[in-house]
């Protein structure tokens, strides 16, 4: 027989207590276990959710919360049958979801269930539905909290699962970008020291490796089948080394890397690295940023860029991104963008495929006749050299668009490949000069 509830203060704590108690989400990776354990009890819990539907509510109790208080039930009665894991994922995956209409009444809705309810409607009940509108929306709207961005981390490093990696990866780039600047940090060091290289292992690799025997040390007792042993039992042996020296965050790094957005999200977070650095010289955090330096060198390579001539033909938002990142020389107004990219002027930039329609550095170049003496000869007058008779491309701003690539030296090769570019298409330029 189903129990009364003949207060609405008595619905709203009973709603209230279950969503406090209720574990937050955790990985998705195991799925087909929480399944498993729905079967196992489904028969069991199926009595003792026919006792909430039958529960009575009092006269002034709305039909509508009694039936979000229900729902809650049922679904908590399904959880708590669970172990901690399989509750989690029972929760991300199979709980019911209740009619948005119905779901409202928790949200901005909440307040109007007392002037449908008929009688009782006091203001004592109105603060409580208030209260308790307040407590649920603040508990349950909070953006992307660090343990739900931390969780989404562990899942896109540990899941194999090639299907479903790709929402993974979305959503802890999402998170990420929902945190704020304390809880990245807190995040990034969590990556840097609970992700780092496992050195028990490493010690372990090591001590069996010099235990091991060098073959050819004593050529007259050894014969061939021996030294082929041996190194084959070196060359696992070094392969498992080489492999236990990688940290465990270089996944994460591989796999964003693949990801549509990872390639920029990694520049991002390393820009959040390197302010990270300017005020704390950590040695975990050091090692991260190293590591995602040597990863970023190697996807960026000049093999990998695109080297493009911007005109003023180019689309608006990347000549936007010329106008906002020019470091050295700002450029004032549309007519001085106009002249910088017109007769008698260059602008190359680096793009690269994985974050189109951005330059990761850009360079300027004016086609003069002699060297300049001074940059205002170059940006406060129009070319007075036709373009046929310039003998020297002066160099005079270069700027990178992403603070998460400093240290990486993308300009210079800008600069041989802008070099080699006008030498072909301008063999009477003989003069290269910077200002």
């Amino acid at each position: 027989m189903g129990s009364s509830l003949q207060s609405i203060e008595e619905v709203i704590e009973e709603i209230m207590k279950i969503h406090k108690s209720l574990l937050s989400r955790l990985g998705m990776d195991e799925v087909e276990a929480a399944k498993a354990l729905m079967w196992n009890v489904e028969k069991e819990e199926q009595s003792r959710i026919d006792g909430i539907s039958k529960q009575r509510k009092g006269s002034n109790v709305a039909e509508e919360l009694l039936f979000v208080m229900q729902e809650i039930q049922k679904n908590a009665r399904w959880a708590l049958r669970m172990n901690k894991k399989g509750l989690a994922i029972l929760m991300r995956t199979r709980m019911k979801a209740v009619d948005p209409n119905k779901l409202s009444i928790l949200s901005n809705d909440l307040g109007r269930i007392l002037p449908e309810s008929g009688s009782g409607n006091n203001q004592s009940d109105e603060h409580q539905l208030r209260r308790a509108r307040e407590e649920f929306s603040s508990s349950s709207s909070i953006v992307r909290e660090l343990k739900v961005v931390q969780e989404s981390m562990d899942l896109a490093i540990s899941m194999n699962k090639t299907e479903v990696l790709d929402a993974v990866l979305n959503d802890f780039s999402e998170g990420y970008f929902g945190l704020s600047h304390d809880e990245r940090q807190k995040l990034l060091l969590v990556l840097a020291r609970d992700y780092d290289v496992n050195r028990t292992q490493v010690r372990e690799l090591i001590r069996k490796y010099l235990g091991l025997e060098l073959p050819g040390v004593d050529k007259a007792k050894s014969s061939d089948i021996d030294e082929e042993g041996l190194l084959s039992v070196l060359y696992r042996t070094e392969k498992n080394l080489r492999h236990a020296l990688k940290p465990t965050y270089e996944v994460l790094f591989e796999r964003l890397n693949t990801h549509p957005g990872g390639l920029k999200f990694l520049t991002i977070l390393r820009a959040d690295l390197l302010a990270m650095l300017e005020k704390e010289n950590n040695a975990s955090l050091r090692a991260l940023d190293s590591y995602l330096k040597e990863k970023l060198v190697t996807w960026l390579s000049p093999a990998a860029l695109e080297l493009h001539r911007i005109t003023w033909d180019y689309p608006a938002s990347l000549l936007e991104k010329i106008v906002a990142y020019e470091a050295v020389h700002p450029i004032s107004n549309l007519i001085d963008l106009k002249r910088r990219l017109g007769v008698g002027r260059r602008c190359f930039g680096y793009l690269h495929p994985a974050i189109p329609g951005e330059p990761l550095v850009f360079i300027e170049v004016a086609l003069l006749k002699d060297v300049a003496k001074t940059v205002q000869e170059v940006l406060c007058n129009d070319p007075s050299t036709p373009e046929s008779e310039a003998k020297c491309a002066l160099f005079y701003s270069i700027s990178s668009t992403q603070p998460g690539l400093s240290g990486i030296n993308l300009g210079k090769f800008l600069i041989k490949r802008v070099v080699e570019l006008v030498k072909r298409d301008m063999p009477h330029i003989s003069t290269f000069a910077t200002l």
